[in-house]
């Protein structure tokens, strides 16, 4: 019988083509330090999503790598993907995030130590952006990890299977599923990596990095009064 991997990579994936190749690349350029296995869980992607991925080479660092399907949903597809996978750390990452060069080397250290196992990590925050704003924001974002001890699921969210399945595990949910979980993992619980996680700030420049940050807490502040996030989602846009 195989040894278990000691980490599951768990992407996301709906219409992702645009973003996916250069997250892979990133998992390859840190994989040196950690073996992994890669878990694609699509929601029903139109494009070259599924393709790029069966068709990528083994340079992408992965023991293992396989495509699975899912409902539409961040939360139903991350449960899929966790439901099959066999590591014994779960790393969710979103499809349009890329890990810097040290990811490999800095999972490895946190996953190595034992008290780690009552623990969850997440990445420091970046955005593919050079305006003022981007920077704000992302200051923005470490006080909240800081002081709140609430991390996103575009930082990347590293948790030990068995504390994942202890905290329920993602649920079905169209918006907060990342928030919905780590809620149940416990601020207490967070440690930050110091590795980036650099994620596309399409969203950000679309709709200008006031107006998106500001419908981004409303939503937060809702979901925090009990709104359901099936009405959040609508809001969300």
């Amino acid at each position: 019988m195989s040894a278990r991997p000691s980490l599951s990579v768990i992407i996301p994936t709906l219409d992702a083509a645009a973003s996916l190749p250069a997250t892979l690349a990133s998992l390859a350029a840190g994989a040196s330090a950690i073996g992994y296995e890669l878990i694609v869980v699509d929601g029903g992607s139109r494009d070259a999503t599924v393709a790029i991925m069966r068709d990528a080479t083994v340079a992408i660092g992965a023991a293992v790598r396989r495509v699975v399907t899912a409902p539409r949903g961040r939360g139903s597809q991350l449960a899929a993907g966790a439901a099959v996978a066999q590591g014994a750390w779960f790393l969710f990452l979103h499809a349009d995030t890329r890990l810097g060069e040290g990811w490999g080397e800095d999972v490895r250290t946190f996953i190595a130590d034992p008290a780690n196992g009552e623990h969850w990590a997440a990445f420091r925050f970046a955005l593919d952006d050079a305006v003022p704003a981007a920077r704000r924001l992302e200051r923005m974002v470490a006080w909240r990890n800081r002081v709140l001890g609430l991390a996103y699921g575009d930082q990347g969210l590293l948790v030990h299977r068995v504390a994942y399945a202890r905290a329920g595990g993602y649920r079905p949910l169209p918006l907060m599923e990342d928030v919905d979980l780590v809620r149940r993992l416990g601020a207490a619980g967070l440690v930050m990596l110091e590795t980036p996680a650099t994620t596309s700030a399409v969203r950000y420049r679309r709709a200008g990095y006031l107006r998106r940050s500001g419908r981004n807490l409303v939503c937060l502040g809702l979901y925090f009064l009990g709104v359901p996030p099936r009405i959040l989602a609508r809001l969300y846009g």
